[in-house]
C-alpha cells in the first residue's frame, strides 16, 4: 500500500485548488491509516487465541516433564544421582566464586599464623620447663625425694643405691610392678581367684 505525501500549495498553480488537494489527501492517509488498524472484531479473536493458548501451557509442560522422567529412568538416572549432580555443580561453582577463594585463603594465613603461635608457645612452655628443672627449688626437691627413697630403701632392706631423680623414680616404679605381680590372689567367689 502506497502512502500520499500531501501536495503543498506552490505559486505555480492556484492556491485554493492546492490546499483543497492537499485536505483531501490529509483525510486518505488518515482513512488509510484507520484501515491498517485491526478491528475490534479481530482483536478480541486474537485476545481468545491468546488465552486459549495461556490455558493450555501447563498442560503442554506437565507432559513435558513426565517425558522427561521417563527418559531419565530409561538412562538410569534416579532423583539420588541428580541431587549429587547437582551438589557437586553447586560446590564446584561456590569454590570459584572470589567470596569463597578470599575467605579460604584469609583462613589459611589464620592457620598458618595459629600453627606458628602454637609451637611458639610450646617451644616457650618447654623452655619454662628446662629453667625451672635447673632451678635452685627444683633441685632442693629433687634431692629431698632422693634422699626419702634412699631411706625408705634402707629400712626395707634394700640396698642404698645413688642415682639421679629419674634413675630413682624408676627403680621405684619397676619395684612397685614387681610387688603388685607378686601379691596372693584373693577369690571372688569360691573357684574364683582375683587377678
Amino acid at each position: 500500500m502506497e502512502i500520499m505525501i500531501p501536495v503543498i500549495p506552490s505559486l505555480q498553480d492556484d492556491g485554493e485548488a492546492q490546499m483543497k488537494k492537499s485536505k483531501v489527501c490529509w483525510r486518505l492517509i488518515h482513512c488509510m491509516n484507520l484501515l491498517k488498524r485491526p478491528s475490534l472484531e479481530e482483536l478480541k479473536t486474537e485476545l481468545v487465541k491468546l488465552e486459549d493458548e495461556i490455558s493450555t501451557l501447563p498442560q503442554v509442560l506437565t507432559a513435558k516433564e513426565k517425558h522427561l522422567v521417563e527418559i531419565k529412568q530409561k538412562l538410569g538416572m534416579n532423583l539420588m544421582n541428580e541431587i549429587k549432580q547437582n551438589f557437586s555443580k553447586g560446590w564446584h561453582e561456590m569454590q570459584t566464586t572470589t567470596a569463597y577463594k578470599k575467605t579460604h585463603e584469609t583462613l589459611s594465613h589464620a592457620g598458618q599464623k595459629a600453627t606458628a603461635a602454637f609451637t611458639n608457645v610450646g617451644t616457650a612452655i618447654s623452655k619454662k620447663f628446662g629453667d625451672m628443672r635447673n632451678s635452685p627449688t627444683f633441685r632442693s626437691f629433687e634431692e629431698r625425694v632422693e634422699t626419702t627413697v634412699t631411706n625408705l630403701k634402707t629400712k626395707v632392706g634394700g640396698i642404698p643405691m645413688g642415682g639421679n631423680f629419674e634413675e630413682v623414680l624408676s627403680s621405684t616404679a619397676h619395684a612397685s610392678a614387681q610387688s603388685a605381680a607378686s601379691a596372693p590372689r584373693v577369690p571372688k567367689k569360691e573357684g574364683e581367684l582375683q587377678g
